[in-house]
C-alpha cells in the first residue's frame, strides 16, 4: 500500500509541475499576444491621423495640379481600401498602397511652385512627414513584438502546445517597396 501511495504521490507532484510548466507557458505567450495588439494598435492610431490627412492634402493640391486627376484619384482609393481593411495583413497591404500613393503625390507637387509656396500645402506636407516618422516609430516597436511573440511561439517547448492553445504567428509590418528605393532627383 506505501508503495502504491508514494507512486501515487510522484504521479500527482508531475501533473502539478506540468500543469504549472503549461499555464507559465501560456502566460507568458498571452503576454506577447497583447504586446503585439497594443503594438498595432499603436500604429493604428498614427495611420488614422494619416488617413486624416489626406484629403485635405488631395483637395489642396485639387486646386493647383488640376491635370493630375489620375494621382489624386490613386490616393483616394488607397485610402479607401486602407480604411476598410480589416486584418493587420490586409492594413500592411494597403498601408503600402497609401504610401505610394502618397509619394508620388508629393512628387507631383514639385512640378507646382504656387502649390509649394502654399502655407496650407506646407503644413500638411509637414503633419504628413511627422505623421509618417511615427508610423515608422510605430511600426519598429510593432515588428519588435511580432519578433518576440513568433519567436516564443516557435521555440522549445512552447511550440509543443503553441498551436493546441490558439496561438499563431502575426505577419510583420514591412516597408513597401515604394519607400525602399531612394528617391529620383532630377535637375
Amino acid at each position: 500500500m506505501i508503495p502504491f501511495l508514494i507512486f501515487l504521490g510522484v504521479v500527482v507532484a508531475v501533473v502539478i509541475v506540468v500543469g504549472l510548466w503549461g499555464v507559465g507557458i501560456y502566460n507568458g505567450l498571452v503576454a506577447l499576444r497583447q504586446a503585439v495588439k497594443n503594438a498595432w494598435a499603436q500604429i493604428d492610431v498614427q495611420l488614422k491621423r494619416r488617413h486624416d490627412l489626406i484629403p485635405n492634402l488631395v483637395e489642396t493640391v485639387k486646386g493647383y495640379a488640376t491635370h493630375e486627376k489620375e494621382t489624386l484619384e490613386r490616393v483616394i482609393a488607397a485610402r479607401a481600401r486602407a480604411i476598410s481593411a480589416t486584418t493587420p495583413a490586409d492594413k500592411i497591404k494597403a498601408e503600402g498602397e497609401v504610401s505610394s500613393a502618397l509619394a508620388r503625390l508629393l512628387v507631383v507637387s514639385e512640378a507646382y511652385p504656387d502649390l509649394k509656396a502654399n502655407t496650407n500645402f506646407t503644413s500638411l506636407q509637414g503633419e504628413l512627414t511627422g505623421t509618417e516618422d511615427r508610423i515608422a516609430f510605430s511600426r519598429q516597436a510593432y515588428n519588435d513584438a511580432v519578433t518576440k511573440l513568433n519567436t516564443g511561439i516557435q521555440t522549445f517547448p512552447a511550440v509543443l502546445i503553441a498551436g493546441m492553445l490558439g496561438f499563431k504567428e502575426e505577419p510583420f509590418f514591412e516597408t513597401p517597396q515604394a519607400e525602399k528605393e531612394a528617391p529620383k532627383v532630377k535637375f
